[in-house]
């Protein structure tokens, strides 16, 4: 049967526009029990469920953009944690166009390997302020898009293994831009963080950083096509004694790449504490003037040869002294003969000075007073 065909002789193709679109829609994805979604297509899931959600929402809409869960007591992110569907089935992709992933205070204390698995299009991870115990070496293996990643104040109780992990589990986040680590009590960086290709800044404020060793200054200045990212290192116990003169070199060459280097201050030697590290001198932190110990205290630097001679110089010393209690003890008794006529000198001295003493008070022996002047002496018999 040939289509009606109007008063002009046209198609009308309203009817079958309508047709094929009630055909290609589709009901939408109700939002999960206790979450939040906002816009449409779901730009935004929020789910603040308090300590009853254990385990990530399976029902979360698969047109997902972008997923907050704060404040539930999650605990364990299994493998596949986010790929919904059956816990048999974790090879599917739930959440394809997932993009940012924020999972902050949710007392998450293992993060399995494969636990993003799924998630192809991620971009934004934020797991801080989560106290994580145990990391997966391959955590991130699923996260091929990761741009940013935020680790801030969430590996502090791992020990010291956990940096030896996080290096592992960094290695495979060729994407990676952003790095947080600020409040982990890290003692040095990851070296995976620094050969990452494309990252662009690694925050490691309020770590336990002494320092940055030559290695590391290296790997920051990269050669070729690579990025050099930007360093935030405020609020870390820095010591500023001979292995920190590296550093100090580093930063007047290349201060745009520190932000907050003028926040920086020493925590040890005491002369030094919460003095800016940028105002010293370079010549102040010579190897040749002090170093700083493992406690960060200076204490003086002497090469071998000049140990050496203080080593000999003590031998003298010691042998000298030696000789001289031997030719004490070889000679005692005419020290004994020299001490005992000493003594019988000074009482025969001292015995001279008494008598002399005693012949000047005796009043018989005194002068006789001398006559005034301009009197006349008289004889006794002479009656005047």
């Amino acid at each position: 049967m040939a289509p009606r065909v109007g008063q002009r002789g046209l198609w009308n193709p309203l009817p079958g526009l309508l047709l094929v679109a009630a055909a290609l829609s589709r009901p939408a994805a109700p939002c999960p029990f206790q979450c939040y979604c906002f816009g449409s297509p779901r730009l935004l899931l929020r789910c603040a469920s308090g300590a009853e959600l254990r385990q990530p929402p399976r029902d979360v809409p698969p047109d997902a953009r972008n997923l907050t869960i704060v404040g539930a007591n999650l605990t364990v992110l299994r493998a596949a944690a986010f790929a919904g569907g059956d816990e048999e089935e974790t090879d599917g992709v739930r959440l394809p166009l997932l993009t940012a992933l924020r999972l902050t205070h949710n007392n998450i204390e293992v993060v399995e390997d494969g636990a993003f698995d799924g998630l192809p299009s991620l971009a934004a991870l934020d797991l801080s302020h989560n106290p994580l115990r145990a990391l997966g070496a391959r955590a991130f293996r699923g996260l091929p898009a990761l741009r940013s990643l935020q680790l801030n104040h969430a590996l502090a109780r791992g020990g010291p293994g956990m940096l030896d992990a996080l290096d592992a589990a960094l290695a495979p986040l060729a994407e990676l831009r952003l790095l947080g680590l600020a409040g982990n009590a890290l003692s040095r960086l990851p070296p995976a963080a620094l050969r990452l290709p494309l990252l662009e800044q690694l925050d490691a404020r309020g770590n336990a950083l002494a320092g940055l060793g030559p290695d590391e200054l290296r790997a920051l200045e990269r050669d070729g096509d690579l990025s050099r990212p930007r360093l935030l290192l405020a609020d870390n116990p820095l010591s500023c004694g001979c292995t920190t003169r590296p550093l100090l070199a580093w930063l007047h060459n290349a201060t745009e790449r520190v932000p907050d280097a003028r926040r920086l201050r020493c925590a040890s030697p005491r002369s030094l504490l919460d003095r800016p590290l940028m105002d010293l001198d370079e010549a102040r932190l010579g190897c040749t003037d002090g170093d700083a110990n493992e406690r960060g205290e200076e204490v003086d630097v002497a090469s071998p040869e000049l140990e050496a001679s203080y080593v000999f110089f003590g031998l003298v010393l010691a042998l000298i002294g030696l000789i001289f209690l031997m030719v004490l003890y070889l000679n005692r008794r005419g020290i004994q003969r020299w001490m005992r006529n000493l003594r019988e000198a000074c009482r025969d001295q001292m015995e001279g000075y008494h008598y002399r003493y005693e012949q000047d008070a005796d009043p018989r022996r005194a002068p006789a007073p001398a006559a005034p002047a301009g009197s006349r002496a008289t004889s006794p018999g002479s009656g005047l």
